[in-house]
This record gives structure tokens, C-alpha cells and sequence, in this order.
């Protein structure tokens, strides 16, 4: 068990540092913003970036088109790899389940789009053109 797992005399660790250390965000302004904008909620109550967080809080944290409703197991204030940083918390299987269907749901609706093998020419570029025309009526 490294440095970082092992609680100190604290207790707690600031949101914004805690949300980077756990690879929810890649750096640590962006937590800040996220929590900023109400896409992270702690106990089902917007927070500040200096929230402190203890084992055991229930978050909720918004990113992109993904929601993690999680429990804090550990506390970090560096990052490390991630392997250390998924044992920081605790995710509720219904969180995962409903992560899974929105994202099979995504899959199943790029499936019929096949990529152009290459660029298109001069006369299909004008066949682009004159529908692009027709789509903005």
C-alpha cells in the first residue's frame, strides 16, 4: 500500500484534487470547472473545489454523455496510474449498468456508417454540394 492510500492525519482531501488523483478528469482546472458547473455533485447537493472528501461520500460526477454515481473508498492527492486510481472508488452497479446500455445504444447506432474508402472527386463533391442545398430548405 503506497504513500497515498494510507489516510492521513486529515482524514479528507479536496474535491478538485481528489476527481484528478481518481482519472475523472485529466487535469486538475478541468475538475475545478466540472464542479464549477454543477456536473458533480456530493450527497446530492452541489459542491465547491475545496470540498473536502472523505471515505465513504456519495458522488455523482457528469462527464460528457457519461454519469458515475460512486462511493469514495480511498483518498489520494497525486495521480497516479490507473489501476491505483480505480481502487479510489467504488461504482454502484446500476451506474455501470445504465453506463453499459447508453453506450451499447451508441454502438448499435453507428453501426449501419461504413467510412468512404477515399476522398471524393470533382463531380462528387458538386453532387455534395447541390444535396447540402437541398437539405437547407
Amino acid at each position: 500500500m503506497s504513500e497515498a492510500q494510507v489516510p492521513n492525519a486529515a482524514d479528507s482531501v479536496r474535491l478538485d484534487l481528489w476527481l484528478w488523483a481518481a482519472r475523472f478528469f485529466k487535469t486538475r482546472a478541468l475538475a475545478k470547472q466540472a464542479i464549477e458547473t454543477g456536473k458533480v455533485d456530493v450527497g446530492g447537493q452541489r459542491a465547491k473545489p475545496a470540498r473536502a472528501v472523505r471515505i465513504g461520500d456519495a458522488l455523482r460526477v457528469a462527464r460528457g454523455e457519461e454519469v458515475f454515481d460512486i462511493a469514495v473508498a480511498g483518498l489520494s492527492d497525486t495521480r497516479g496510474p490507473a489501476s491505483v486510481a480505480q481502487t479510489l472508488y467504488s461504482e454502484t452497479d446500476a451506474s455501470r449498468e445504465a453506463r453499459m446500455a447508453r453506450l451499447a445504444e451508441a454502438r448499435a447506432a453507428r453501426a449501419g456508417y461504413q467510412a468512404p474508402e477515399h476522398k471524393p472527386d470533382k463531380r462528387a463533391r458538386k453532387l455534395i454540394r447541390a444535396l447540402g442545398d437541398i437539405d437547407a430548405l
